[in-house]
């Protein structure tokens, strides 16, 4: 990873774009690091996951045939952007205790055996290892950490799956009852940085 200028890439999930909190919170974030060099908004759309995309799981691009190319075309792209990430910044609103499906749906695609995690004699291994991740959380009434939030520990296990185990959370949590809770994620995303090399 450059510490002096990294990649960046930040994933927005938000149904309403124009005004999602995480999506601002995202790139202050972003902006910390001189701004995004990649974005993808998976409100544009992202594939769910069908039968083709099963039937040739677990094939990497070197045993591909016509029809595991066209099955996993879209994914190879969305792993693409993580490869050549050194920061990864989700924007995560909490939609009924958990996450937009649109993510789920992006996470289904670059959850990948044989390419983004492997199975050993010592378990599973993430591939995607030396990137910093960054979650900007919102919610409107469910404390982030509570028993309600769904979102916080499934994104840390799922995204540790695939070797993004540097995660940081910046949350504007349970906006409703704190009005200030956006303004002290906005600060937060205004004091990140890369840690300095030892």
């Amino acid at each position: 990873m450059s510490a002096s200028q990294p990649h960046v890439l930040v994933v927005t999930s938000s149904a309403n774009p124009e005004s999602s909190t995480s999506s601002q919170i995202a790139f202050r974030i972003a902006d910390s690091f001189g701004g995004a060099d990649q974005v993808r908004d998976l409100s544009q759309g992202v594939s769910l996951l069908d039968a083709n995309w099963i039937a040739h799981r677990g094939k990497t691009p070197a045993d591909y045939d016509e029809d595991a190319r066209e099955a996993f075309a879209e994914s190879d792209a969305l792993i693409a952007e993580l490869q050549a990430a050194d920061v990864i910044v989700i924007a995560a609103p909490m939609y009924n205790f958990s996450i937009p499906a649109a993510l789920k749906a992006w996470i289904d695609q670059v959850a990948r055996p044989r390419v983004t995690f492997a199975y050993s004699e010592n378990g599973p291994e993430g591939l995607l290892k030396g990137k910093k991740v960054y979650v900007a959380l919102s919610s409107d009434g469910v404390p982030a950490g509570s028993p309600m939030d769904f979102t916080t520990a499934y994104l840390r296990h799922v995204l540790g799956f695939v070797g993004l185990d540097d995660v940081t959370f910046i949350s504007a949590d349970a906006k409703m009852k704190n009005p200030e809770a956006l303004q002290r994620a906005l600060t937060a995303a205004d004091a990140v940085s890369l840690p300095r090399a030892a």
